[in-house]
């Protein structure tokens, strides 16, 4: 299925012309213009407009007018400044690195895939979302590599997400695919004025024909939620 949203097309244009006023006006409060804080910023605003999808030139044509609309483009233009400034403030430790240090390299080789991991962390008396939490994934007794430099290992939770963490690890090369083994996972979970908490899962893989290098919603796997209790 080739189906598109026009939607990013124009606000990738439209955040990095901001970029560039913005630049060259020497705004103080632009504290990066990297590939990477464009690319956060492009995300915060995709992420607060409808999206646009099309399949076909006729669909293209049938939205010209609704994406030409004065209202759009003004919403556009409010949000993308305002993810700069977001951005700005909020700059994850990988925003300076290159790029290829923040994709996954494609590889036709067989390899075990892991699933996306996600889960929460939650109160043990309130059962409220626990904001400060670090969440170390090991496996096999050890710091789980992760796919690349946007994904954090420990990472710690923030009050916008409730609690909620994942982990995305590194795949692991084989010699055949069709192979099913179990791997032993363990979670570290710290928090300030909370008793530390060990949770440990196996999950056993099928290996496949190459290494996934791209985000599939569908091949995640849910954590139990996991509760904390004050010391």
């Amino acid at each position: 299925m080739n189906v598109h949203n026009l939607m990013e097309d124009i606000v990738s244009q439209a955040v990095n012309k901001l970029y560039e006023q913005v630049m060259q006006a020497k705004a103080s409060w632009l504290t990066c213009d990297c590939e990477n804080c464009r690319l956060d910023t492009i995300s915060y605003v995709l992420n607060r407009i409808p999206p646009r999808y099309v399949v076909s030139g006729r669909g293209v044509t049938h939205s010209t007018e609704q994406l030409n609309s004065s209202q759009l483009k003004a919403d556009i233009e409010a949000l993308s400044m305002e993810g700069m400034r977001t951005v700005s403030s909020t700059k994850r430790p990988f925003h300076s690195s290159e790029r290829k240090d923040c994709t996954i390299q494609p590889a036709a080789k067989p390899a075990f895939n892991f699933y996306t991991f996600t889960g929460s962390i939650l109160d043990g008396n309130t059962f409220e979302p626990v904001t400060g939490a670090s969440i170390l994934l090991k496996l096999d007794g050890k710091p789980a590599e992760m796919v690349d430099k946007t994904w954090s290992n420990p990472v710690t939770t923030v009050k916008s997400t409730k609690g909620r963490y994942s982990f995305w690890i590194k795949s692991q090369p084989t010699r055949k695919a069709d192979v099913t083994k179990k791997f032993n996972f363990s979670l570290e979970i710290t928090a300030p004025d909370y008793e530390e908490l060990i949770y440990h899962f196996e999950v056993p893989i099928t290996s496949e024909r190459s290494i996934r290098n791209e985000l599939d919603s569908t091949y995640s796997l849910m954590i139990k939620d996991l509760v904390l209790f004050k010391k």
